[in-house]
């Protein structure tokens, strides 16, 4: 994914901003770029259901497809579709550098690896939480 003139994140960088994870990038990054549902309202920091939602909204696009587990009735993947990884693909240049322009670049290496902490803080405290426990409407 090179785009001539974007100003990719360090991994300093990169460590901050990833605090916030986010489903496709968390799919496309995934093998065969699936993940079952628990897991990626695990790695998101987000309940069942809103990931629930979200994979909706996000199906109804088809940038993403559920598939039934085939060892688990209950169980479903979520699947990154080649129109979502071109979606994310495409978006990817103007995102970073809107990530870079707003929140990075104000800021000193110091305050970038503060960032960094802060972050990681604030995920470690939203871990400990129940499931559920935070929501958004």
């Amino acid at each position: 994914m090179t785009t001539t003139g974007t100003r990719w994140l360090s991994a300093d960088e990169q460590v901050a901003w990833r605090a916030y994870y986010e489903i496709l990038v968390q799919l496309s990054e995934a093998p065969d770029r699936r993940l079952r549902m628990s897991q990626l309202a695990e790695e998101t920091a987000a309940s069942k259901s809103r990931i629930s939602h979200a994979v909706a909204r996000l199906e109804e696009r088809g940038w993403v497809r559920r598939i039934q587990c085939p060892t688990d009735r209950r169980g479903a993947f979520a699947e990154l579709t080649e129109e979502g990884y071109a979606a994310l693909v495409a978006a990817a240049p103007g995102h970073v550098e809107q990530v870079r322009s707003t929140l990075l670049d104000p800021l000193t290496a110091g305050q970038v690896r503060q960032l960094q902490e802060i972050s990681e803080a604030i995920q470690a405290a939203v871990g400990d939480l129940p499931r559920g426990a935070i929501s958004c409407p």
